[in-house]
């Protein structure tokens, strides 16, 4: 039952992710695009915290948290998309990290009957970079860091994929 506190915290990035895409990047909107992509990203720092400071992590929600971040990353990419103006080479990058994390969770399911979305260190330093920077791109077309995440995502794909085929879950 108190597992339900940091799971309802989840499920209200959930339902940020889903509002964002009823908003015009562009148009009078903008500033409320910023506002609730804020607060996704300030809900999935909160979520984990609350569960861990409490000891009351679950199986269950870890795995609504990786929903979570699946679906705010669909949401804010299928907003931003048109505003991500990249060369080519990067496109192929964010494509091959991509693909291995689809290989991850091919190996996922063929080893353990499931998918298994490991939160390694890599991984939430790499999420909470894209967090930052994204909007920096986007508002200030800062593009250097992008390259840094992508070598971090890069690293932290191989790695989850290292997790995957040695262990248990």
């Amino acid at each position: 039952m108190r597992a339900a506190v940091p799971n309802s915290i989840t499920l209200s990035r959930m339902l940020g992710a889903v509002c964002l895409l009823f908003f015009d990047v562009t148009a009078q909107t903008i500033a409320l695009f910023w506002v609730v992509y804020a607060f996704c990203g300030m809900t999935d720092v909160a979520d984990g915290y609350v569960a861990r400071r409490f000891n009351i992590e679950t199986k269950a929600g870890e795995l609504l948290d990786s929903c979570a971040d699946v679906l705010f990353l669909a949401c804010s990419a299928y907003k931003l998309f048109p505003f991500l103006i990249f060369p080519m080479w990067l496109w192929m990058w964010l494509g091959a990290i991509v693909a291995i994390k689809v290989v991850n969770q091919i190996s996922a399911s063929v080893i353990y009957g499931k998918f298994v979305f490991p939160h390694t260190f890599a991984n939430k330093l790499t999420g909470l970079l894209l967090f930052i920077c994204v909007p920096l791109y986007v508002c200030l077309e800062l593009l250097i860091p992008l390259y840094i995440i992508s070598a971090l995502a890069t690293f932290a794909a191989i790695q989850e994929g290292c997790f995957i085929r040695k262990k248990k879950s």
